[in-house]
């Protein structure tokens, strides 16, 4: 079931996870998903899309939904996975893995984006724009977006060339530069057409 902006959020009686992904967009690095059932005793103010906050509010809602959740998990996909799998079936792969991990077994779970999850446990509905509509996507895209900037500032250590400690793998205009001028790195997802034109030089 898909649930457009028009639609109001169904009530869901049950167990109900969240989740959500963080990198489809850039040339390198992981995709990173997460999954979170939240304690409805355990109030977490201030929950939004991760887009929508500063990296400060983000790091101090990670921990506290870490603290509080009945149930987190994240899980990253490679580089390498997402050019054999492409991009859209690596995100939901990393969702419904991530929704898997969870030490509390959810009876549903809400998935952002316009896509349920494919051969999931359990029914999965699929609402539009749910980071910023529900609660549980909105704390798994904060999860998934603050673990995945993490990990690209580990990638800026060993690669500090490429920058991606300011752009965090996005294809600005500096990133796209150096990318035309040395070459991809191992963590440079092949295919995405910057990356191919850049390996033809």
């Amino acid at each position: 079931m898909k649930i457009t902006l028009q639609d109001e959020i169904p009530f869901i009686n049950g167990i109900l996870a969240g989740t959500d992904e963080a990198g489809r967009g850039p040339l390198a690095g992981n995709v990173v998903a997460a999954a979170v059932i939240l304690n409805p005793d355990e109030r977490i103010a201030g929950l939004d899309d991760s887009k929508k906050l500063s990296e400060k509010k983000r790091e101090h809602l990670f921990a506290e939904i870490r603290q509080k959740a009945l149930a987190w998990a994240v899980v990253s996909v490679s580089a390498q996975q997402i050019d054999e799998m492409n991009i859209l079936q690596a995100s939901l792969y990393a969702m419904k893995m991530a929704a898997e991990k969870l030490a509390v077994v959810p009876e549903h779970i809400f998935v952002d984006g316009n896509k349920t999850l494919i051969d999931c446990f359990c029914e999965s509905t699929a609402i539009i724009k749910g980071d910023s509509r529900v609660a549980e996507i909105s704390a798994a895209s904060i999860l998934a977006k603050v673990e995945r900037d993490r990990q690209m500032l580990d990638l800026h250590q060993r690669y500090p060339q490429y920058g991606f400690d300011k752009h965090k793998g996005y294809p600005t205009k500096a990133h796209r530069e150096v990318l035309a001028s040395i070459g991809p790195c191992p963590e440079h997802r092949r295919s995405y057409a910057p990356v191919r034109e850049a390996l033809k030089v």
